[in-house]
Parts: C-alpha cells; sequence; structure tokens
C-alpha cells in the first residue's frame, strides 16, 4: 500500500514542480530577460544560462505547492475512485493511509533545504554576476564608497540606544579607504557630548594587531563646552575602532543570495550599525530561510486531510483548491513578514505563524475524519 500511494503521489508532484517553478521563473525573470534582449541584443545562449541559473531559486518555492497539489489529487483521486473506501473497510485508518504522504513530504523538506542553501544561493548569484557582465554593469566585490557605520550602544540611563561613534569614508578600493571622518561621542565619566574628531586621507585595517591605522590626518579634541581644546596633526596613528565598516564595505549579496550561515554572519555586522530595521529585515528573512522548507511537511498534511473527504472531485478541482489555499496561504505569510520587519511581531513568530497555523488546521482536519 505504502509503495502505491507514493508512486501515485510522485507524478503529480513532477508535475507541480514543473508547473509552479515555470510560472514562477516566468513571472520573476524570463519576461525580464526577454525585454533585456530586445533592448541589449543579449546573444540566445547566455539568456538561456541566466535562466537556468535563476531556476533553482523558484523550484524551492514551488516544493510546498507541488507537494499541496500531489497530495490533493492523488486522495482526492482514492475517494473518488472508491479505493478509501476499501481501505477502511479492510481496517486500514485514516491516519495510516496518509503516512506515505507525511513521509515524503519529510523527504522533500530535506531537499528543500539543500537546495534553498547549497545550489539556489549560488546559482542566484552566479546569474547575477554573468548578467552583469554583459550588460557592463558588473560591480566590484565591495562597495566603493559613501561608506556609513553608525556605532550605537545602549544609554546608560536605560533610555535606549545612544550614539558612541559616527565613521564615514568617501572611497573604498578594496583594500584602502579614503577621505575617513571619524566623530567620536564616547563618554568619560563626568563628560558627555562630542569627544573628538578624527580626519585623514586614508585607512587601512590591520588583522595582526585587529586596529586601524590612519594616515596624514588630523585629530580636533573637543572639550566640554563645545571648543576645540586640542589640535593634533600626525602622519600615522593607530586607532582602536570596530572593523564594522570594512564588513559593510565586502557585503554586496542580497538575501536570496545568502544562505543561513552567511545571513547570520551579516546580521552580527549590523546590530553592530544599531539600524533596528535592517535587523529586523534580515532576522525575518533567515527565519523564513528555516520555515520554507517545513512548508512540505504542512502543505502535505492538510492536502492530504482535504484529500481524503468523502468525495468526487476531479484533478482540475483539486487544482482550484490548490491554487486557493496556496493563496491564503501566502497572503498570510506577506502580511506577517511585514509585520515582524516593521516590528509588531518578532521576527521568529513572522516566521513561522503561518505555518503553525496550516499545521493546526490540518492535524483539526485529519482528526476530525480519523473520528
Amino acid at each position: 500500500m505504502d509503495r502505491y500511494i507514493a508512486r501515485e503521489l510522485t507524478l503529480p508532484f513532477l508535475f507541480g514542480v514543473g508547473a509552479f517553478s515555470s510560472i514562477g521563473v516566468s513571472i520573476g525573470a524570463l519576461f525580464e530577460l526577454i525585454r533585456k534582449v530586445t533592448e541589449f541584443g543579449l546573444p540566445a545562449a547566455l539568456v538561456l544560462e541566466v535562466f537556468l541559473l535563476k531556476l533553482p531559486e523558484y523550484v524551492v518555492l514551488a516544493f510546498p505547492m507541488s507537494t499541496l497539489l500531489a497530495t490533493m489529487m492523488t486522495y482526492s483521486r482514492f475517494s473518488s475512485d472508491s479505493e478509501l473506501t476499501a481501505l477502511r473497510a479492510s481496517g486500514v485508518s485514516i491516519r495510516r493511509i496518509v503516512v506515505p504522504a507525511v513521509v515524503l513530504s519529510l523527504l522533500i523538506t530535506g531537499l528543500s533545504f539543500v537546495v534553498n542553501e547549497v545550489i539556489a544561493p549560488a546559482s542566484t548569484e552566479r546569474a547575477t554576476v554573468i548578467l552583469a557582465r554583459a550588460l557592463d554593469e558588473e560591480k566590484p566585490p565591495f562597495q566603493e564608497g559613501n561608506i556609513t557605520f553608525q556605532q550605537q550602544q545602549p544609554a546608560a540611563d536605560g533610555s535606549g540606544d545612544e550614539l558612541v561613534r559616527f565613521f564615514h569614508a568617501r572611497k573604498f578600493d578594496g583594500e584602502t579607504m579614503s577621505d575617513i571622518t571619524v566623530v567620536d561621542f564616547s563618554q568619560e565619566e563626568g563628560e558627555d557630548g562630542l569627544k573628538q574628531i578624527v580626519s585623514a586621507d586614508t585607512a587601512t585595517w590591520d588583522f595582526s594587531r585587529n586596529l586601524w591605522e590612519f594616515t596624514n590626518g588630523t585629530i580636533y579634541a573637543v572639550s566640554p563646552s563645545g571648543s576645540f581644546r586640542q589640535i593634533i596633526r600626525f602622519d600615522r596613528q593607530d586607532l582602536q575602532l570596530p572593523r564594522t565598516p570594512l564588513d559593510l564595505a565586502g557585503r554586496t549579496k542580497k538575501n536570496e543570495e545568502m544562505n543561513i550561515a552567511e545571513a547570520t554572519e551579516y546580521l552580527d555586522v549590523l546590530r553592530q550599525t544599531g539600524d533596528e530595521k535592517a535587523v529586523r529585515k534580515l532576522e525575518t528573512n533567515i527565519q523564513q530561510k528555516y520555515s520554507i522548507p517545513f512548508a512540505c511537511v504542512v502543505f502535505g498534511l492538510v492536502g492530504s486531510a482535504v484529500g481524503v473527504r468523502p468525495q468526487r472531485t476531479g484533478k482540475a478541482t483539486s487544482f482550484g483548491v490548490s491554487i486557493v489555499i496556496i493563496f491564503g496561504y501566502y497572503l498570510l505569510s506577506f502580511i506577517t513578514t511585514a509585520m515582524g520587519e516593521s516590528g509588531v511581531i518578532s521576527p521568529f513568530v513572522a516566521g513561522w505563524l503561518p505555518l503553525g497555523l496550516g499545521l493546526g488546521a490540518g492535524l483539526l482536519l485529519l482528526a476530525r475524519l480519523s473520528r
């Protein structure tokens, strides 16, 4: 029975992966590629390569939808052909009948993790690079200028975060930053406000000593009254500042081009900047990277529970119901994502709430059918 059900689930699943992936990549990438072919005359071989590299990103999104479609179509056919009636008359429970679908969903979840973590980020980044080179829009693997870093820390009176240091570099060539300005607000006991301003022609990070080497600059020491109490000119000066500006300059990947490890590493950098909006957005994105593969299990359970109901429906009806469920899930996911990024709910809740609701609905429906 397990082999038979698994075999019946496989073909609709593969059909769903092909259909949903094609729709997604066509809307998300193909139409834009066709426009670029018309506008810039890109060769067909390059367009095909970019198209294939973009495909894994949409295959990951198609896995949960295909699982839902496969389970609904398969179990609905079993119900229409009275095969479920025959199995239950032989003493097989509803829960036992849906076990193959749940096991298949778990396998697809593992496959989705592999694609989402290993294949999709690398292929998406590669597609971006290839297309940028073809259009002569390739950027260096670092931010070339206007690198800004605001270091913040919790205020001593508990009133929130306060600005400790402001760092700005006008240019960066991958190793050396130029036209540096550092405004230091770090407080000493009994003193508040601006402490010093550092201006320098260049600055490089010394990895062996974990500090910045500033050259050809001036330090303006500021008194509590706001006047300059001392001006020091230097040819070379070592300063104990965070290396976060260097990390920010070296990060050019988009969210879809990073796996969980890279996104988590970048999150540590963002937290040092004090940009709460960017931190919340990335935290929500990381939670979604975890939750999207597990949507296969939820969709498999919901599809099985809907499909095993006594009914006589065709494949078209099952496909239509699947679309409605998918639309509802992703609409809820969009709403919770917006709420997580705006701080209304936590990023963890934003990433997992749709799955929790879907899992609860599937288990409830399956329990009612079992009775």
